[in-house]
């Protein structure tokens, strides 16, 4: 297979990480006889400064001729301004509605190797394979937003925005994601206060009708917060809106002991998808070379999947980064009595590629 991959290193430690899965993904393209081409884009911070813009049109352009987008981070203390006209962050809301990507993909594992990294005790974390489908271009992150200068002072406003098409697209995705794992889907609301929320507990429920063959549950949430804590073994597919799948997918990583270890995908109706680690830019550490490359590893392994169609290989990766664990690689956030720097890492995934 031949394919075009726009990479979108952007700020901090992404350009580290997003070297390390290129270099995995031309040691698979090699070892399974594929051409990949890739084609390296500004956004985020970095773009900012060079071209004024978080999302330049020609990389948005570069991102739509693209049969998949690998993306590093954006951000940092040096374009942390809330009044600034552009942050880096608008780069991330323009390309999700510039692909058309309403989607968003977050897997949680709990690896057997990495249960002393979890905070949770490891009763609670082993066997966990829960997915977080979160809803990505409505609701707060895409409403109006306002101030205003009242008698008693500013006002501010941020609209939370839901169309029943949009609700509905998104939970017919958890539903059909839900038929090839452990036919079992969460809905996730605050239906007992917010009027988007009874739309959504309605059309899930109307929905779930349709999938008499898939289990539907409704839960609020803040005890959904409180569940993922206290027996997030009980879930296989979350779907939520677009805050709330935020939130909740970010807490959901402490159960593998390190935000670095988590992949995503943001989809939309075609293949073209956007693939990146929840993590974010880590300033703090950037230019150290101790990142930890794993999240940004399995995102290609998402990206095989998903826009490339090539299953067995996303497998390999997969793999691939367990038996690497399993070997005793392990990046300074994970812990361990002898850690690798963040090539160290990709080397040993590839090593494990290879045998």
């Amino acid at each position: 297979m031949q394919a075009k991959i726009v990479l979108l290193p952007g700020d901090g430690v992404g350009p580290e990480v997003v070297d390390q899965a290129q270099a995995v993904l031309l040691a698979v393209a090699k070892q399974r006889g594929h051409s990949f081409g890739f084609e390296t884009c500004l956004m985020g911070g970095i773009a900012i400064d060079e071209t004024g813009e978080a999302l330049p049109p020609e990389t948005l352009a570069a991102c739509q001729r693209a049969d998949a987008v690998l993306l590093g981070a954006v951000g940092g203390p040096k374009w942390d301004n809330p009044k600034a006209k552009t942050r880096p962050e608008m780069g991330l809301l323009g390309i999700r509605r510039g692909l058309g990507l309403y989607a968003n993909l977050r897997p949680v594992r709990g690896y057997t190797e990495l249960l002393g990294s979890s905070p949770l005790k490891p009763d609670r974390v082993e066997g966990v394979n829960l997915l977080v489908v979160r809803e990505l271009t409505g609701g707060l992150y895409f409403g109006a937003k306002y101030r205003e200068d009242t008698p008693k002072g500013v006002r501010v406003v941020d609209t939370l925005e839901y169309h029943a098409f949009e609700i509905e697209r998104i939970v017919r995705l958890a539903f059909e994601i839900a038929r090839g794992r452990k036919k079992k889907v969460t809905s996730v609301d605050k239906a007992n206060v917010l009027e988007s929320s009874r739309l959504w507990r309605e059309t899930a429920t109307e929905l779930g009708a349709k999938f008499p063959d898939v289990t539907l549950e409704h839960q609020l949430v803040d005890s959904c917060a409180m569940r993922l804590v206290t027996a997030p073994g009980s879930f296989d597919v979350i779907v939520t809106e677009n805050m709330f799948g935020d939130i909740l997918s970010d807490e959901a990583a402490v159960l593998t002991g390190s935000l670095g270890m988590l992949p995503s995908a943001s989809l939309g109706e075609g293949r073209l998808g956007l693939y990146e680690p929840i993590h974010g830019s880590a300033p703090d550490i950037a230019g150290k070379g101790i990142a930890n490359p794993l999240g940004t590893i399995l995102s290609a392994a998402l990206l095989l999947r998903h826009s490339l169609g090539l299953e067995a290989e996303a497998v390999s990766i997969e793999r691939a980064v367990e038996k690497a664990l399993a070997r005793g690689a392990r990046t300074r956030d994970l812990g361990g009595d002898k850690t690798v720097s963040t090539a160290g890492m990709g080397e040993a995934v590839i090593a494990a590629l290879e045998g």
